[in-house]
């Protein structure tokens, strides 16, 4: 049985202070830009919601048309955080999954302005890993040792 163990969104508020674009959006404000880019942020951000359960990431996207997307736990090969010095002093980040599932193409998979995004990285590499000990996956990374001249 699965069990729910976390979900949240991108903060837009935190967007706006804790980076040096939503400072920049706060100062065309002035001007009457940086509403619409605003109004823009809140509802990309508003049309995702990210859920984990014990064997999955699932990501639930759009307004009018929705999509739901699924990454499972065991694929996952990375967990990545990125935040600058006015992310760590408003607690959000950048979280990028590197994953062999087919949702993200065997490429990277990138959660923006994610609050608490430390702790969540942390939660979600512990969850990668019992899932990755339940199914008994082991991975195998294979360099290409042949160069072409």
């Amino acid at each position: 049985m699965e069990r729910p163990v976390d979900e949240f969104r991108s903060s837009t508020r935190r967007w706006l202070l804790g980076s040096f674009a939503g400072w920049g959006t706060l100062v065309t404000c002035l001007v009457g830009i940086g509403f619409v880019l605003i109004g823009v942020r809140w509802l990309r951000n508003r049309s995702a919601a990210y859920e984990i359960t014990d064997q999955r990431l699932i990501i639930k996207r759009g307004i009018l048309f929705k999509t739901i997307d699924e990454v499972e736990l065991y694929r996952i090969k990375d967990v990545r955080l990125g935040y600058s010095l006015l992310n760590q002093m408003t607690d959000i980040g950048t979280i990028t999954l590197t994953s062999s599932d087919r949702t993200t193409n065997g490429g990277e998979f990138t959660l923006r302005d994610i609050p608490m995004a430390r702790d969540r990285r942390e939660g979600l590499r512990t969850l990668v890993d019992c899932a990755r000990q339940r199914r008994g996956v082991r991975e195998l990374d294979v360099e290409d040792t042949y160069a072409l001249d």
